[in-house]
């Protein structure tokens, strides 16, 4: 890749005691081309329109049978954390962790806790269910608690939703009277869990305000918890800033609570709120970080608001924040995404001469962007540059550009590509097979397609629902409703999802 950024370009860093670069003009130099042409941005025109010719039609080879699932299992392809470099899963410091597998493998504990759930689902009439745990005098510990609520979530459904809820909140405050044991944060956190599948909010706000009381660490779990049961209640704000002024709330591993409010509101694709809880942050008196900037963006961005995007980027410059390797995933995939090849060289060209040696995350976040806007053959020409450095590409990268490929109406090329993968030794993940199982029904080769749900499991890879949904609609719209009656047996015959069987509204058991 040749450097061809001018020279004003270059200069738009220097060196702080010529070691750390320091970032003084906006980079909206680059991602500005969203309002305009990459002929403007050109400093060689006749070079540019040979590596990236504009397309006759940006959707050209695009099929026109993408549902929604497809869109959703696109836009899903490159996770937040990867775009913008969060730790991923903060809840996971606070011990909930899928409720530990290392309690669960623990079969004395599980066989106890499976007796103490039968306890107390007999609770009622003529059965005092905390009396015979009274009796039973269990050895309790928070794993055991831990086992007992689990099975309690695990069983909530529509029918007995206030049950449940009440099940859990007799068997948290009977556990909580016992001598040697207190609850710990996992606990409350399981607790409100059930609460919000129960919806149960009230119950939950008396959970959080004992935490507070009790001085219990809050953490981000908490806070998740609570945000995603009180959006639809238009409480999410008084919510936000109980917990922007609880002393107890632990936001590692972010620098301050502001960016794990921030970033849990990103998981939840709440942006508005993001946007708000940022001018809380400002007038209270915090600084941003560079997390802090990848978050908004991210949210400006998402939210069709390019003018405050290049005027965030504007204040982070003035703010003397470098952008990091993130903010540049981000910025790869905004100009990828506005089909501006050339001004994405550029940025990449700025990256290495500031020293962030773009990797294969920064390459795929750029083929994606691009892929979406259609512009095949500057996916094509960015993936030889990156083979060209030496990147590898990895299984999201191959995907990605499996989906280029598919979508431009290429299927062979795909298929040629997926094969490559495997020899590689890449295993293809969920988004590669559902990929191109919709690339093999645009071809009409549909039995192969059902083949290559069945081989996933032979490969290790479980399909999710969309996988489903996209296979089965794909069927039904090709009018072949006796094999996509075979794929929803399939699913059933392996006992996944069947709680979402009742979607499929053709479909009689």
């Amino acid at each position: 890749m040749r450097p061809i950024l001018s020279l004003h370009l270059r200069a738009i860093c220097f060196f702080a005691n010529n070691r750390s670069p320091v970032w003084l003009s906006p980079l909206r130099s680059f991602c500005y081309g969203g309002q305009g042409s990459d002929k403007e941005n050109s400093t060689n025109k006749s070079e540019g329109s040979k590596l990236f010719p504009q397309n006759e039609a940006t959707d050209r080879g695009r099929d026109e049978d993408v549902d929604d699932n497809d869109d959703k299992l696109d836009s899903e392809q490159i996770p937040v954390e990867t775009l913008l470099g969060f730790p991923s899963e903060a809840e996971k410091a606070d011990g909930f962790e899928e409720f530990s597998s290392t309690y669960r493998n623990r079969c004395q504990v599980k066989s106890e806790a499976q007796k103490l759930f039968e306890i107390l689902q007999q609770d009622g009439p003529g059965y005092n269910a905390q009396q015979v745990l009274d009796e039973m005098k269990p050895k309790l510990s928070n794993a055991l608690v831990r086992e007992v609520l689990f099975r309690i979530l695990i069983s909530i459904n529509d029918v007995n939703k206030s049950r449940c809820a009440k099940m859990a909140s007799k068997f948290f405050a009977w556990s909580a009277d016992q001598s040697n044991y207190s609850h710990n944060t996992s606990i409350y956190n399981l607790t409100m869990k059930i609460f919000a599948e129960s919806e149960s909010l009230t119950a939950m706000g008396w959970l959080l305000e004992e935490m507070l009381e009790k001085g219990l660490p809050v953490t981000a779990r908490t806070f998740n918890i609570l945000i995603s049961s009180c959006l639809e209640s238009g409480m999410a704000r008084k919510v936000i800033e109980r917990f922007m002024m609880a002393r107890t709330f632990n936001y590692r591993p972010f620098k301050h609570s502001f960016n794990a409010i921030l970033h849990s509101l990103l998981n939840l694709n709440q942006y508005r709120l993001i946007e708000w809880v940022y001018q809380q942050m400002l007038q209270r008196g915090h600084t941003p970080d560079v997390l802090t900037y990848n978050i908004v963006l991210r949210a400006k961005y998402l939210l069709g608001k390019l003018d405050q995007f290049h005027r965030l980027l504007d204040e982070m410059g003035r703010n003397g924040l470098a952008p990091d390797l993130h903010t540049y995933n981000l910025l790869l995939h905004v100009l990828g995404k506005g089909d501006k090849p050339l001004a994405a060289l550029n940025l990449l060209n700025y990256m290495r001469d500031v020293g962030c040696v773009p990797s294969v995350l920064h390459f795929t976040n750029l083929i994606d962007g691009l892929s979406r806007a259609g512009n095949l053959e500057a996916c094509k020409y960015f993936y030889g540059e990156m083979m060209k450095m030496g990147c590898e590409p990895d299984v999201v990268c191959y995907t990605v550009m499996i989906t280029s490929y598919v979508l431009a109406g290429k299927f062979e090329d795909a298929r040629e590509l997926f094969d490559q993968m495997l020899v590689k030794g890449h295993l293809p993940n969920v988004y590669t097979y559902n990929t191109i199982i919709k690339g093999l029904c645009c071809m009409g080769r549909f039995q192969e397609a059902c083949d290559m749900l069945k081989q996933m499991g032979s490969r290790g890879c479980v399909p999710n629902f969309s996988v489903y949904c996209n296979l089965v609609w794909r069927l039904r719209h090709a009018g072949k409703v006796a094999e996509a009656t075979d794929v929803v047996n399939y699913m059933v015959e392996k006992g996944q999802y069947l709680h979402l069987v009742s979607r499929f509204k053709f479909y009689n058991r």
